[in-house]
């Protein structure tokens, strides 16, 4: 079974940068674009980027770019988000998504499995 896990999150002051990672069990993550999404207390889902399988195309939301960054590392089966220049609207649950091809878009429908997240808090 598939599973994916985050880790990297943690409390930051704002202007502050955060490395998010995801790893992923099994031997076909380099058959699969993967995303980042995230999720404040009282909002919807929001896509933050994606990248796709051979990392050739990436992603991000018109409200991160310029500040966050997508990456992956398929040898080690991990997907990462460089996240710089924090804002205090950036605080949310932050989770990494397999889209169901190589290629993906920003609608988490394109998404078929989902780690358990992790807390990312900005302070002012």
């Amino acid at each position: 079974q598939v599973t994916l896990v985050e880790c990297g999150g943690g409390v930051v002051q704002a202007g502050g940068s955060l490395r998010l990672s995801c790893a992923a069990s099994g031997r076909t993550f380099g058959s699969y674009a993967m995303g980042w999404f995230r999720q404040a207390p009282g909002k919807e889902r929001e896509f933050v980027a994606n990248i796709a399988y051979n990392s050739i195309t990436t992603s991000v939301a018109d409200n991160v770019k310029g500040r966050f960054t997508i990456s992956r590392d398929n040898g080690k089966n991990a997907v990462y988000l460089q996240m710089n220049s924090l804002k205090s609207e950036d605080t949310a649950g932050y989770y990494c998504a397999r889209a169901t091809s190589y290629y993906s878009d920003k609608y988490a429908r394109g998404y078929d499995l989902w780690g358990q997240g992790t807390q990312v808090t900005v302070s002012s």
